[in-house]
């Protein structure tokens, strides 16, 4: 039994569930000290795994991490997204107007401005909206500044479709704001997409992006590579998706029939995508049609 991933996958599942540790662990009756070190690690015996599989309403199986993992939460996946990304050699994304570990920090100031004024918008329920939205944002940038001090390479294949929904709706199009806000978020779209056509161009080392030359796949995905094994993600979860959202269910497997069939996929994508020079000037175009 690998305790550490217990551990990671246990802090996962409790943020997806939206209990606190306190409540959990009054309910197995045992100190949140020991919850903690649970998390952290510490050897859990199986009578603990099962209680605690029943109150996140998981299977024991999934605890222990055989077979696949669901998250129906933006959160919770997101925090095992970035535990999986401490070890990361490599990270692969399929889809998508964005790559959220190389986006600005302009990207997150807006971000958390349009949770903020949606959670507000929440009326009774605000309070915690607005903990649910501290508690996403938190786990998103720890991601993107382990992504900055550890630089795993990153390939990232984008669609023409998914970039012109991100510039005319732009960041966190379903957030009830102001109209001012909502400008904002769409400007901010626009500098993202700027960011992406000068690293397009400029093809730094370790980070490859291209554009799908055709079609579009039928669901985002990532595979995430180490020295140890390969990860395979499927996400319906946009980086901008609201922190209570449930638009679909996020799966994570380590399953080698799965890994194999998605790089495949993501492979020949990579082989026929548009990249360096062209690839910018294709997305600049988008870009100045967006502008009008």
């Amino acid at each position: 039994m690998r305790f550490n991933e217990i551990g990671q996958q246990l802090r996962a599942y409790r943020m997806e569930s939206g209990l606190k540790a306190e409540e959990i662990s009054a309910r197995l009756g045992v100190s949140r000290a020991a919850l903690y070190r649970y998390e952290k690690g510490e050897v859990i015996k199986l009578d603990t795994v099962n209680r605690l599989a029943e109150l996140l309403k998981i299977s024991p199986l999934t605890l222990l991490g055989i077979g696949v993992e669901y998250y129906a939460k933006p959160v919770g996946y997101a925090e095992r997204l970035r535990q999986i990304e401490e070890t990361a050699d490599q990270i692969l994304q399929v889809f998508g107007p964005i790559c959220y570990p190389i986006t600005s920090d302009h990207y997150d100031a807006v971000l958390g401005q349009m949770f903020e004024e949606h959670a507000e918008s929440m009326g009774a329920d605000r309070l915690v909206a607005r903990a649910a939205a501290e508690q996403l944002m938190g786990v998103m940038i720890a991601r993107k500044q382990m992504y900055q001090a550890r630089k795993p390479s990153i390939i990232g294949i984008f669609t023409t479709a998914s970039i012109q929904k991100f510039l005319a709706e732009g960041i966190a199009p379903a957030a009830r704001v102001s109209s001012k806000l909502r400008a904002l978020a769409q400007e901010a779209a626009r500098r993202e997409v700027d960011v992406i056509i000068n690293l397009m161009e400029s093809e730094p080392i370790g980070l490859q992006l291209g554009l799908m030359a055709q079609g579009e796949p039928n669901g985002p995905f990532t595979l995430l590579r180490s020295r140890e094994r390969a990860t395979l993600a499927i996400n319906p979860f946009a980086s901008d998706s609201l922190p209570n959202m449930q638009s679909g269910v996020a799966m994570i497997t380590n399953a080698e029939d799965a890994v194999a069939a998605h790089q495949r996929v993501s492979e020949l994508a990579w082989r026929e995508a548009i990249k360096g020079a062209a690839a910018a000037e294709r997305v600049r175009v988008l870009a100045e049609a967006a502008r009008g």
